[in-house]
């Protein structure tokens, strides 16, 4: 869990991890979640004098935004959660925004990191399984049932690996960072070999790992291509583990990419910026605009009827 002060531009003015725990099951994970919150609510009273004015928090799985509850995780078990409701009475009655965390992770992109200045965007991590978030005009679109910008359920392989989702051949099942892992463990032989691993070894010239990794790097090209003859974005955002490996990564992708298009226009393919603190600071901006959407006036943090921090 990641958690932050955050301020009316964004800025980090104070930042605190700890363990989920869902080993000791889904109501320790949503406890120690209330716990965290109200220890950094009171964090801002100590150190700024002053308590946060909202909260924002994102989850993983299917989370309905409207109503704020986390409808489904499989990793940690929940199921219809209702986050919001709990939050706001823990926090005093503050407002808090629910969000996806890689939605929001797209929208701290958008806003303050890589997608600055682009009204289209689409942010893709690969990490565990693939996901996206669609950007537009300042804004992440959730969809009509929340489930907007699922690219790794793209089937790029018809008939291709089983899918958990039960479909086959899905993009996740050959780009992501646990399908190049297990992709680079069978060809190497050692069960330990992930991802980063492979990317290693592609840069002192393996050939093994040269066509597990172009492989990966083919199946995501397919799917980017399709998303953005869907979409047209104006950038293309890569994050997650993958994209730790810079140019290895981002070299043969653009050329794959460039390769696939025809009549669309070819957008900017660019490295997410914020790392692994962008789905807390999106969260910090979901809460800031709760906060916006009751004042009028322009956004001014000198202006001392500002709240100065978010707690998310």
């Amino acid at each position: 869990m990641k958690a932050a002060l955050v301020g009316p531009d964004g800025e980090l003015l104070h930042q605190a991890r700890r363990p989920t725990g869902r080993e000791r099951g889904p109501d320790a994970v949503v406890a120690d979640i209330l716990d965290f919150a109200a220890e950094l609510h009171a964090h801002g009273i100590d150190r700024h004098g002053e308590a946060a004015s909202a909260a924002g928090v994102a989850v993983p799985g299917i989370v309905d935004e409207a109503e704020g509850v986390a409808v489904y995780a499989a990793n940690l078990g929940w199921r219809d959660v209702p986050l919001r409701a709990l939050l706001t009475e823990r926090l005093g009655g503050i407002p808090v925004a629910l969000g996806h965390d890689v939605r929001t992770g797209g929208l701290a992109e958008g806003r303050i990191g890589a997608g600055q200045g682009a009204d289209r965007f689409l942010f893709v991590p690969l990490g565990t399984g693939i996901a996206g978030a669609i950007g537009i005009d300042g804004r992440v679109e959730a969809g009509a049932h929340g489930f907007a910008g699922e690219i790794g359920h793209i089937v790029v392989r018809p008939g291709g690996a089983p899918c958990p989702c039960g479909q086959r051949g899905c993009l996740e099942r050959f780009a992501s960072a646990a399908a190049v892992s297990e992709a680079w463990a069978a060809a190497c032989g050692d069960p330990g070999a992930d991802a980063a691993d492979c990317a290693k070894a592609v840069e002192s010239g393996d050939v093994r790992a040269g066509q597990v990794w172009q492989e990966a790097v083919d199946a995501f090209a397919d799917g980017l291509v399709t998303a953005l003859t869907l979409l047209d974005p104006r950038a293309l955002i890569i994050g997650g583990g993958l994209a730790e490996a810079g140019e290895t990564l981002f070299t043969p992708l653009r050329e794959a990419v460039r390769r696939r298009v025809t009549f669309q226009k070819l957008p900017s393919l660019v490295p997410a910026a914020l790392g692994d603190t962008a789905g807390c600071l999106g969260a910090g901006l979901l809460a800031w605009d709760l906060i916006d959407d009751d004042i009028t006036a322009p956004l001014n943090p000198s202006n001392p009827s500002y709240p100065s921090e978010v707690t998310t």
